[in-house]
């Protein structure tokens, strides 16, 4: 038996004291200890109940989890070799623990049982809920299957979670590998101070003279968005879009393309063992969209309103260049520089510009203030919580009447060996135990650029929005008000829902008076001055055709993917996929080198399979509910209230459309989106013209 700390900490993990020697005894011990439980309570000769059986086994699972929790997450944000590699047996073992858990015939026959028979009625909605979902799952995990045909299921997924983690891996080295040492001045023409600090700050960390730019997003955003040298934007370019490739300067050292390639072959080896025709279909049955047809078409038909407006743009952008002495015809590298030029030239607004009015800590307690104003809580730091990494803070949050709702980790900005992207991930569920109430708790990751000297962090708007995005998916995690773990926050939600509060949250982010409590010059405390808000708010959609259709690649690349690829899938095949859909979508063709795919770790290493699509769904939904707040006021402290009554604290209690026609009164419509986008007449920003 294990005596390590994971096996036996109660409250916040404490990370300092886990020893990567002792993670893999401790997993083994929670894994053996629920298999041994399994068994013994479906062999218990007592007819199967709510207490005697669905109880006990959230609980374990539970302990699992939250084993397992802080493992997984350091795997993230502090990766090493050795962790690596414990990560990765420890995968595998849980992945076949669930895997027989998800076949356990003495397990579906108990909840079985439990649909069928009287116990079932005395249950409330939520709890016959959580019993429809197990055993919809247990069909999902190759229940019904012949033997030898539920043998290979298991071994799928166990192959499966091997290939997820090891794309996941590959992009993470190859991030972490590239960099390149600037010498020359002349060379950082365009670039802002802080942009220059940042690279002169890597320089110095690794004993080296002049600046150094890498992979991270801080660094490229600044290199692609700023830099005059058109060359230096090409090499930046060229390294991050070809990471794990074949292409480029680690060409094939870490290519992802024949993982793609078998991770796909294998997905549709398991829809077919299920009786689905694609993986598309397979995925679909726990999403709000009826059909990969029905996804389809919502997609094409955002392109077919999108497409001519970002064509407009693109081509009103190339003129721009060409009359302000750029290339004659614009490359996928000059593309963010230009861009930014002409937002400059057109609103006479810069990222560049916003930043100083977005320092980390007004913005924190600007985001605080919101969300206290909408939904009746308080967040405050906790001082003294162990953590991964000196920059990491922990806060609690508590009602109105200062009753405990849960707290959150933040991390906040970009280093080596943590993986990109910004993502919110479970530390602790909201259950009820025998003790009462267990508080959840959320990690909140984003890649930020942090302080340089004795300059605070300065966010760019588009920074401040995605912190705002995955605060809003805390919420969902940490508001409800569900008791029963499978179903507690975004537990049980589909996943094409689940983007809704995040999106939703974004819109604040918009509106003067929510800017007014986010913003203040980190000199002087100036609010943000109306004259630069209004710019900002003019530019809300400018190239929105562009961005739009940016997305729609990736969600129609996505589903076609999952719909078209079988067992001959081999990486030719996935980018013949991917220039088709180009072909069809895109404004500008990008270099043939480009392998965007081998580094789209939402649907190779992330739950977004066949679900990319979610983002522009949740998008719909979000929209629309916000334009209950505009029909009001967006402070209305009704309106709030009643998202978080309907949303934000039923978790998966209930099916997402019901959630939100009970919110909205109706069911979703698109006009709020395409206004948001400026894609209808009337609309702020571009407008259908794109002028």
């Amino acid at each position: 038996m294990s005596d390590d700390i994971l096996a036996r900490f109660e409250g916040l993990p404490p990370f300092s004291e886990i020893r990567v020697e002792a993670i893999e005894p401790a997993i083994t011990d929670r894994i053996e200890a629920n298999r041994a439980a399994l068994d013994r309570l479906t062999d218990a000769a007592d007819p199967p109940t709510w207490d005697n059986l669905v109880a006990p086994i959230e609980a374990m699972e539970d302990r699992l989890e939250r084993s397992w929790a802080p493992v997984r997450h350091l795997n993230g944000v502090a990766s090493s070799p050795e962790l690596r590699e414990v990560h990765n047996r420890c995968l595998e073992k849980l992945t076949a623990y669930y895997s027989e858990k998800a076949q356990h015939p003495g397990l579906f026959r108990a909840f079985k049982a439990i649909a069928e028979g009287p116990e079932y009625a005395r249950l409330d909605a939520v709890q016959r809920k959580v019993i429809d979902d197990a055993l919809r799952d247990f069909r999902l995990g190759g229940i019904d299957l012949p033997e030898a045909q539920r043998d290979r299921f298991r071994a799928i997924d166990a192959r499966l979670a091997e290939l997820e983690s090891r794309f996941e891996q590959n992009l993470l080295d190859a991030t972490d590998a590239w960099s390149l040492t600037v010498t020359d001045p002349a060379r950082l023409e365009g670039m802002p101070e802080s942009v220059r600090d940042l690279a002169r700050s890597a320089a110095e960390q690794r004993g080296v003279e002049g600046w150094v730019f890498n992979l991270q997003a801080p660094s490229v955003i600044g290199v692609l968005t700023h830099a005059a040298d058109r060359a230096l934007r090409r090499e930046v370019y060229t390294a991050f879009t070809t990471r794990a490739s074949d292409q480029g300067p680690h060409a094939g050292r870490w290519d992802n393309g024949p993982v793609m390639a078998e991770i796909l072959r294998l997905r549709r080896e398991k829809a077919e063992l299920l009786g689905f025709g694609d993986y598309a279909r397979l995925s679909l049955t726990t999403k709000m969209a009826d059909s990969p047809e029905a996804v389809l078409e919502f997609l094409d038909d955002l392109a077919h309103r999108a497409g001519p407006i970002a064509r407009r743009e693109f081509d009103t952008l190339a003129e721009f260049a060409r009359e302000n002495g750029g290339p004659e015809a614009l490359e996928a590298w000059d593309v963010a520089y230009w861009a930014e030029r002409l937002r400059q030239s057109r609103y006479a607004l810069s990222q560049e510009e916003l930043k100083p009015y977005f320092p980390v800590e007004c913005v924190l307690d600007g985001l605080f203030a919101i969300v206290g104003k909408l939904f009746g809580v308080r967040v405050a730091e906790r001082e003294g919580v162990d953590a991964w990494h000196p920059d990491v803070r922990f806060y609690a949050l508590e009602d109105a009447d200062g009753r405990p709702r849960g707290g959150f980790y933040l991390d906040l900005y970009a280093r080596e060996h943590k993986r990109g992207g910004a993502w919110m991930d479970e530390c602790i569920s909201r259950r009820l135990t025998a003790e009462g109430i267990q508080q959840p708790v959320a990690f909140l990751t984003c890649n930020a650029a942090p302080p340089v000297g004795d300059r605070p962090a300065l966010l760019t708007f588009d920074e401040v929005t995605t912190l705002f995005h995955e605060f809003g998916h805390g919420l969902h995690h940490m508001l409800t008000q569900v008791e029963y773990r499978p179903v507690s926050g975004i537990n049980g939600v589909e996943w094409d829902a689940v983007e809704l509060p995040s999106q939703l949250l974004e819109n604040w982010c918009w509106e003067k008076r929510a800017l007014d409590l986010v913003a203040g010059h980190y000199r002087t405390g100036e609010p943000l001055p109306d004259d630069l808000f209004d710019r900002l708010r003019r530019s809300r959609n400018f190239n929105a055709g562009m961005a739009m259709m940016r997305q729609l690649e990736f969600s129609l690349f996505d589903i076609r993917l999952h719909r078209e690829t079988g067992a001959d899938c081999e990486p030719a095949t996935i980018q013949a996929i991917l220039d088709a859909v180009r072909e069809h979508v895109a404004v500008l063709q990008p270099p043939a080198f480009n392998r965007f795919q081998n580094g789209f770790a939402h649907i190779f290493a992330g739950g977004y399979a066949a679900g990319y699509y979610s983002y522009k769904w949740a998008e719909v939904l979000s929209a629309d509910a916000f334009g209950r707040f505009e029909e009001y006021d967006v402070f209305d402290p009704l309106v709030g209230r009643d998202f978080l009554g309907c949303i934000l604290e039923r978790g998966g209690s209930r099916p997402a459309l019901e959630l939100f026609c009970e919110f909205r009164g109706r069911e979703p419509s698109i006009d709020a989106l395409l206004r948001h986008n400026g894609l209808v007449d009337g609309a702020d920003g571009t407008g259908v013209d794109g002028s």
